[in-house]
């Protein structure tokens, strides 16, 4: 089991979240894989968005709607710096995930983060277990509370 899966499945536990991970078989990379492997609306994907802050170097997470996209400006203002594409390295580096598999729980450091109140419409939403095959069910309010993120519209 690879280590970025160990490291959400202990995240969960440890929060006392009984959660279980599903393996798709046929991927999760994007959210319209993830809703039709889960069986459930686009919007009950919570992605997990990494941006790269300009100024302190730092790893910045969005967790949103499937079918939302995170507007750049909204989003530089809340972090309170110029945002940019976060490479591979800077993802791995310091969250722990690779592309396309990034969690929203379970990062190697601390991470500033903001949540999309759309998911919060959900009785369930479904986000990466920190691979591209895997994904767990939570209560958005849950994933809320557990990402340390904070509710705001930063959304397109």
């Amino acid at each position: 089991m690879s280590k970025s899966l160990n490291r959400v499945k202990r995240a969960l536990e440890e929060a006392g979240i009984p959660a279980e991970v599903l393996e798709m078989t046929e991927g999760t990379r994007t959210a319209e894989d993830a809703a039709r492997a889960a069986g459930c609306a686009l919007d009950q994907i919570a992605k997990s968005i990494i941006f790269g802050a300009e100024d302190s170097g730092d790893a910045v997470l969005f967790i949103t709607a499937g079918g939302n996209r995170v507007d750049a400006a909204k989003a530089s203002a809340l972090a309170g710096e110029a945002l940019g594409k976060a490479d591979a390295g800077l993802i791995r580096e310091q969250t722990g995930f690779a592309i396309g598999g990034v969690a929203p729980v379970g990062h190697l450091t601390s991470i500033r983060a903001w949540f999309d109140p759309r998911l919060l419409d959900f009785d369930v939403v479904w986000a990466a277990a920190g691979t591209p095959r895997h994904v767990f069910a939570i209560a958005p309010d849950v994933l809320l509370r557990l990402s340390g993120a904070q509710k705001a519209d930063f959304t397109a």
